[in-house]
């Protein structure tokens, strides 16, 4: 069955069917299976919060079908939640070159449509951390697993730190410093004349996205490429 893009069956099978030393296959499959999710689909937020839900659940799926002992089911997720934010990692690296783009030509970060732009990558490791934990409140009723393997990720995460909130946090600094300059230079463009730009943004997000999971498959970086485009008028 697919939902939001996502072959449910496929990867509840590949968590039902893995042992215990394949955790990093199944990493590579949830994390493909994201972002091949999130590409396909305008890159809002709650476009986001519906991908990871279906992921989660289908990973949920997989593991209360698993034979495994629960350590082991617990870190076969501990290994599906890596490869969420890997995917969602991606997807602030393309929110960031995206609004860089903008920002390059004199937009202004402190407008209403790329102020919230700016506030949802924010939310980014948000949408993360909510989707596991409603995941986690319904799994593990067995007297087994009386809490569910997802709730013990959770808690070995406790004061730790997602790479989508670090990716977040360091790109939320640069393009503000990026936009107080152009402030400071004068660079900066009335409403009116950057209208078409907002529109298109979450447009424009979905294809940098795209550019830069084709550029990491053929093993290049997508930098020189998104630096390329931003400098386009």
């Amino acid at each position: 069955m697919f939902k939001h893009g996502i072959d449910q069956e496929a990867l509840i099978q590949k968590f039902t069917d893995a042992s215990a030393k394949q955790g990093e296959t199944v990493r590579k499959a949830v994390h493909e299976a994201t972002l091949k999710a999130l590409q396909g689909r305008e890159l809002t937020l709650a476009n986001i919060r519906q991908v990871l839900g279906t992921v989660t659940k289908a990973a949920s799926a997989g593991a209360a079908g698993s034979s495994l002992p629960a350590p082991d089911v617990e870190a076969l997720l501990e290994k599906a939640f890596a490869g969420m934010d890997g995917a969602l990692e991606q997807a602030v690296k393309a929110s960031q070159a995206a609004l860089q783009q903008l920002v390059n030509q004199g937009a202004d970060l402190h407008e209403k449509q790329l102020k919230k732009a700016l506030a949802d990558i924010e939310k980014m490791e948000d949408e993360l951390l909510s989707s596991v934990r409603k995941a986690a409140s319904g799994m593990g009723t067995g007297a087994s697993m009386p809490e569910g393997p997802w709730t013990a990720v959770l808690k070995n995460m406790q004061g730790g730190h997602t790479d989508t909130g670090a990716r977040a946090t360091a790109a939320v600094e640069q393009l503000m410093a990026d936009t107080q300059k152009n402030l400071r230079d004068g660079r900066a463009m009335g409403l009116k004349a950057s209208q078409a730009m907002l529109d298109s943004y979450t447009t424009l997000v979905s294809g940098v996205l795209i550019g830069m999971s084709e550029a990491l498959q053929q093993g290049s970086s997508p930098a020189p490429a998104a630096a390329k485009r931003s400098t386009k008028r």
